[in-house]
């Protein structure tokens, strides 16, 4: 057991004490609340302490089991997205992307089983899937967010996992005047490591909120701008092939120094008007631009799976080679550029009329839009045009006993710019046979687009009396349209076959590569170059049919309605009702294929229709003062990915096959297909909480959950038609059937899990220790699902302990506090090429943060300010590996330090 694993499990158990020994409070509690009285809800409590209280009252008085994310004022929720204050919910865990928070799990479920609201209304996604990329959201322009672990029937796009509903600000609601200006500048720790990106950076925002003077008008305007660096050493393993039969070797490497400079600015808008009792409306507006500058320079070096010989001598560890020579090794020098451009607009109006004294009509209306390109630009460098050509290295290696990064020893100078020219030092691409060693750089450039409409309307009947309080019927009609084009590009030097030395001009200083012993590489403005027109670009679609089967459009119509009763009478509250999901699903791909001669092609288009039904019922009982006992139970649905709906078939036609008697076990068609038919994951679910609260902010819950999942999407085999498709010389077949790689529905499978959480603010036992407090979670998941074998699966996303702590101090305007999360070993979706999903399990992790601050009450600086946040305190890794063995190491990921200082003011 490492000493991480000791400190997480033993922050686990000191979590689940706490919450035990929380249970003998409630007579601590109720004495300090009788003699507090009517007096101590006078007390206006605000900054941190307040947002607990909110938390606390919101999560009481659902009537479903939910997390609460409640401001610690406007515009003051301090983590660079809503997916950092995400990340410290009871079973909530993030998964990061250079360095910051991403997407987000629920209670062990990938994002793509997670459903994203603003304010209501499902939103669009940066991804090629359903997943919502949270680092898109500000918190400065969001007024909290709330959880649904357990859906209703009203409840829009609830999910297997749990669905996030992000809100803005209400200005009526909020009920005053309020300016709050706020300014950080930001460092990171590990310097400077490419000569063109800062490690500095700044956040800026404004907000402003307010009312007319007779409260029929209100308004609130916000702005973010973030321009925010990133450092990063990265270890990249190609994998570990085997030596002999009984141990493996490193086989290959693609080591780098990353920087970043992401850029995000965030406009939010909220006009709010109510003319009496019986008519309110509300426009909104969410705009956000999302731009992200990389630069990666780092030397790819082929070791076992190319030419390069391991030497005698090398030594080994339980199965692995760890310290060795390769003799041969003709590395790949990358100066590589990486932009990603985002833009997100989110609008919708809500208009609520009451009809009469308990008849009230709402009406919803919502569009959403995004575009986001990528541009992945490679260039490369090596000693020679063509695999065997060039300068080789001798070079030693020596693999940390723990895994992690490879030390190396090299005998040339990767510096020299006379020695690494412009080139294709392996001979990585022929541009479809025409060009040999043509592949002297590489541009992948995909493009999502993702629309979204929906309309909701819905009436609300109050009933008097009975166990029945309410009744509600409503529909939401949704229309959705996700494309994505998937493109790559050759690059070919203008001074082709020849292997040009990089211009002076170009040159910058060489970068240290030191993190792996190599001191220096040729650095140049590879973007410049690129940009004055020193590449040919020739489509990698011509040869590869790929390019035409990942792109796709999928439509989908669905039209939901529900009804639903409100249930209030005595200590029992809750809801039972029942959503009926009518989905029409359409999509349109390629099918392709190349026999030798190019790509041929043709469109495909494919969809289904199809009715489910979703009953839900939620209860919550006071069984005693202040202590509540839920139940939760509902047939929930997770619509397949998109990736999974595309209709594309990549195939190939065996001439040697297509002769009569051709039958489905010997067919001259074969391949992989997409399936635009699927239908949704569905699951039962049953969920069980019990919760106390005893005094502000204050309550224990403990509780826990069972998911049936009746089917799992995964591929299989099966019977395809290929009526139709092209053949080599359009040749007739002589059988249309062929056997294919195909997503389906599946077995059945579960997950389950307990969850613990303890908000404990100590004033609770003493007003000497007003001001301190302590928040803790856990949460244990498990599941087993299987895909045809007898083995059950690693679920994506899936850590099974999720451990959240957080110690703070607040009063008389000084505030500190510290935060720590835990999540263990999962499963972890990373992006590969042109964003196909690569899944490799991710190690586990303890992320630290922590922040001063001091707010003046009083005198000529009051409402101001200042802050000191770091975040990552204690630099952890983010680490993937292979064949369960954390030393078989395919990323690791050192991020550094991120200090932020600013001020605020409030006025």
């Amino acid at each position: 057991m490492t000493l991480r694993t000791k400190i997480s499990s033993g922050l686990g158990v000191s979590v689940l004490a706490l919450a035990v020994s929380a249970v003998a409070l409630p007579t601590i509690a109720q004495a300090q609340d009788a003699a507090a009285g009517n007096q101590d809800d006078a007390i206006v409590v605000t900054g941190f302490r307040g947002s607990l209280d909110s938390s606390a009252a919101q999560k009481k008085a659902s009537s479903s089991i939910v997390e609460v994310i409640a401001p610690e004022d406007l515009g003051k929720l301090p983590d660079l997205s809503i997916a950092e204050s995400l990340s410290r919910l009871p079973g909530l865990a993030t998964q990061r992307l250079d360095g910051r928070a991403n997407v987000v799990s629920i209670r062990g479920l990938a994002p793509d089983f997670t459903t994203t609201l603003l304010n209501g209304r499902e939103q669009v996604s940066a991804g090629n899937n359903r997943g919502v990329e949270l680092d898109q959201y500000p918190t400065e322009l969001l007024n909290g967010a709330v959880v649904y672990k357990t859906p209703d029937a009203k409840l829009i796009g609830q999910a297997l996992g749990g669905t996030v509903d992000m809100k803005t600000v209400r200005p009526l609601a909020y009920g005053k005047r309020q300016v709050v200006v706020g300014l950080r500048g930001e460092l990171n720790d590990l310097n400077k490591l490419n000569p063109d990106v800062s490690n500095k950076g700044y956040r800026a925002n404004v907000f402003y909120v307010d009312q007319n003077d007779d409260e029929t008008i209100g308004w609130a305007i916000g702005y973010a701008r973030m321009q925010s660096p990133t450092q990063e050493e990265r270890w990249n393993a190609w994998g570990y092939p085997d030596l002999n039969a009984s141990t493996k070797v490193i086989g290959g490497a693609k080591p780098y120094v990353k920087s970043n400079e992401l850029k995000r600015d965030g406009l939010m808008g909220v006009l709010e008007f109510k003319s009496d009792d019986a008519f309110h409306t509300t426009f909104d507006g969410y705009w956000s631009k999302f731009k992200d500058d990389q630069r990666l320079r780092g030397i790819e070096l082929p070791l076992q799976w190319s030419g390069a010989q391991l030497q005698p001598g090398y030594s080994s560890s339980d199965g692995l080679v760890t310290a060795g020579t390769y003799k041969g090794v003709e590395a790949v020098m990358r100066n590589d550029v990486v932009h990603r451009d985002a833009e997100i607009w989110a609008i919708g109006n809500n208009t609520q009329f009451q009809a009469n004294d308990t008849l009230t009509f709402d009406l919803d209306l919502s569009y959403s839009k995004l575009k986001k390109t990528e541009e992945n630009l490679e260039i490369y460098l090596g000693t020679g045009r063509g695999g065997g050509v060039g300068a080789t290295d001798t070079l030693g290696f020596t693999m940390p006993a723990s895994g992690g990064v490879i030390s190396f020893k090299p005998t040339i100078n990767y510096a020299d710019p006379a020695l690494f020219t412009i080139t294709d030092p392996q001979g990585w691409n022929s541009c479809g046979g025409a060009v040999p060693n043509c592949q002297d750089g590489f541009v992948n450039r995909p493009t999502i687009k993702d629309r979204l409409q929906s309309i909701r309307l819905q009436a609300v009947q109050a009933l008097d009396g009975g166990l029945i309080d309410s009744i509600t019927v409503g529909a939401n009609y949704s229309d959705r349209r996700k494309q994505l084009i998937d493109e790559g590009f050759v690059l070919t030097n203008k001074n082709y076959p020849a292997s040009p030395a990089v211009p002076s001009s170009y040159l910058f200083q060489p970068t240290s590569l030191d993190f792996i012993g190599i001191p220096g590489m040729v650095s140049f403005d590879s973007w410049k170059y690129y940009n004055d027109g020193n590449y040919k670009l020739t489509s990698e679609a011509l040869w590869t049919p790929g390019r035409l089967t990942n792109s796709y459009v999928v439509r989908e119509k669905v039209l939901t309605g529900f009804v639903q009763a409100s249930i209030n009478s005595g200590g029992l509250k809750g809801n039972v009702g029942v959503q009926v999901v009518h989905t029409n699903q359409q999509a349109d791909g390629f099918a392709a294929t190349n026999p030798g001669t190019g790509t041929i092609s043709k469109p495909i288009t494919d969809g289904a229709k199809y009715t489910d039904f979703l009953p839900s019922l939620n209860l919550s009982y006071e069984v005693a003062p202040q202590t509540l006992v839920r139940f939760g139970a509902a047939r929930m649905l997770a619509r397949a990915r998109m990736d999974q709906l595309n209709p594309g078939v990549g195939y190939s036609f065996n001439a040697a096959n297509n002769v009569a008697g051709a039958s489905i076990t010997r067919s001259p068609w074969s391949g992989t297909v997409g399936n635009a038919k699927l239908r949704p994951l569905m699951a039962d679910t049953v969920d069980m909480a019990v919760e106390k609260y005893f005094g502000r902010g204050a309550y224990v819950s403990v509780g826990g959950f069972y998911k049936h999942l009746e089917n799992w999407i995964y591929r299989q085999d099966s019977t395809f038609d290929f009526t139709g498709t092209p053949t080599p010389g359009n040749v007739t077949p002589t059988f249309n059937q062929g056997l294919v790689s195909q997503w389906q529905n599946g077995k059945s499978g579960k997950v389950y899990g307990f969850e613990g959480s303890l908000s404990l603010p100590f004033s609770t036992f003493s007003t000497a220790l007003d001001g301190f407090g302590f928040l803790a979670s856990a949460s244990y998941t498990d599941s087993k699902v299987t895909e045809g074998g007898a083995k059950p699966i690693s679920m994506p996303g899936l850590s099974r302990w999720v451990v959240n702590g957080t110690v703070f101090y607040e009063k008389n305007g000084f505030q500190a506090r510290a935060s720590g999360r835990y999540r263990s070993k999962f499963l972890a979706e990373v992006s590969g090429l042109s964003l196909a999903r690569d899944r490799v399990m991710a190690a586990q992790e303890f992320v630290v943060d922590a922040q001063v601050g001091y707010t003046f009450q009083s005198g000529s600086l009051e409402g101001l300010g200042v802050l000191l946040q770091v975040s990552n305190l204690t630099n952890e890794r983010f680490l993937t590996y292979y064949n369960d063995d954390v030393r078989q190491v395919r990323d690791y990921q050192n991020y550094g330090r991120n200090f932020m200082l600013g001020v605020t003011y409030k006025f």
